[in-house]
């Protein structure tokens, strides 16, 4: 009689547990927990592609400012700047020319006038 009792027992335990796991899985596939669990996986999905672009940009950022540096050095730009102004400069009077020799179309050659 113990026996009896102690497989009757054992299968409706395992009912029970067979029960519920059925229950809990076919409420975790409802639509709207499939659309939630799909939502949520879309969520972390976008942090790490937006982790991974702010990481790439970064990358790029630092290897830009790299390369300038490596140019300025190239090209003599990192140099010391002499904060000293120039000299002034003495300007000379002009002269009136002569401009008639621009007015004259046999000796000016390309007259903007001209239909091309």
């Amino acid at each position: 009689m113990f026996r009896r009792t102690f497989w009757f027992s054992s299968g409706v335990a395992a009912g029970v547990w067979a029960t519920t796991k059925v229950n809990r899985k076919l409420k975790q596939l409802t639509p709207d927990n499939l659309a939630v669990a799909a939502a949520n996986k879309a969520v972390e999905a976008g942090g790490r592609l937006k982790d991974r672009a702010v990481g790439f940009a970064l990358d790029v950022r630092d290897n830009m400012a790299q390369r300038e540096a490596e140019l300025d050095d190239a090209l003599g730009l990192g140099a010391p700047v002499d904060r000293e102004l120039p000299a002034p400069r003495r300007h000379t009077a002009i002269e009136n020319r002569d401009t008639s020799r621009y007015l004259d179309r046999t000796t000016y050659t390309h007259n903007r006038n001209e239909d091309h």
